[in-house]
């Protein structure tokens, strides 16, 4: 018993470093390789950089107007983040804590929401919004982000404002408080270690989202950095060294970000129920 226990854990020992490497590995290769001049790269793809050629960055962020780029995935990112968080916090309130007769047919329609892909819609949301004269803009990007967004996120906030003591709305009721004021003054402050995992899993989905603004944008002025890292692979540049270069700028702010914040999510998740 205790050895076939024993071969068990090598085996999920090898199974987790295999997995590991094969995602580690490539990262590096490519931190590394966006230091290496394109003559370089095609000659020795996997040999490590003799010198850094940082005229790479340079060149990227210059040539392929990554700053735009940059500042609309931010502007994006944070707007649809913002709105949807509020929204589904506020949503998971109502259908949690009013007990009203519709409420499970509601979170049922949000729910269902989680089984509708970007693919599968984006011909119809296509037309629409070039019928509603909101296709090529900023706002026909970010609303599609809320809406894609919230069933999930309305699914975690629901979840876990059920867990909080209908005690505590009780008494607020009691001393003369608005539901507004119980969402604002208690709700949201209780609900702070969701609230964090909600915020930061959605900016992550919004920042590396790449079909919607690829398909429902046509100026360049207006596309996010995923798009516009794409060009590189294009007819912009032939240059290794530059693709490399680009998608390390799009990709090393989002691991930081993670690594910052990866605490944060796992307690969100973690975060059991409040009991009475």
């Amino acid at each position: 018993m205790k050895k076939s226990m024993t071969i068990g854990k090598i085996l999920a020992y090898i199974l987790m470093i295999t997995f590991t490497l094969l995602t580690v590995v490539p990262l590096l290769w490519m931190i590394l390789s966006s230091f290496k001049p394109h003559a370089l790269i095609v000659r020795q793809p996997l040999a490590p950089p003799f010198t850094f050629y940082t005229e790479n960055f340079i060149l990227s962020w210059v040539q392929g107007h990554l700053g735009i780029y940059f500042l609309n995935s931010i502007v994006y990112s944070l707007s649809a983040t913002f709105v949807t968080v509020m929204l589904a916090m506020s949503s998971g309130y109502a259908l949690s804590k009013f007990h009203y007769r519709s409420g499970s047919v509601i979170y049922g329609l949000y729910t269902l929401g989680l089984l509708i892909t970007v693919h599968s819609v984006i011909v119809p949301l296509f037309i629409m919004e070039t019928k509603l004269g909101i296709s090529n803009t900023r706002l026909g990007v970010i609303l599609p982000y809320i809406a894609f967004g919230l069933p999930f996120q309305v699914f975690l906030a629901t979840t876990y404002v059920k867990g909080i003591p209908d005690s505590m709305q009780e008494s607020a009721i009691i001393d003369g408080a608005t539901f507004l004021e119980i969402f604002v003054k208690i709700i949201i402050p209780v609900a702070t270690p969701i609230l964090s995992t909600m915020f930061i899993y959605t900016f992550l989905g919004n920042w590396n989202e790449f079909v919607l603004v690829l398909t429902l944008t046509s100026d360049m002025m207006i596309r996010s950095l995923p798009v516009g890292i794409n060009s590189f692979a294009g007819g912009m540049s032939r240059d290794y060294g530059l693709q490399f270069a680009a998608l390390v700028i799009g990709t090393v702010p989002m691991i930081i970000f993670y690594m910052i914040f990866k605490d944060k999510i796992a307690q969100g998740f973690a975060a059991g129920s409040l009991k009475e």
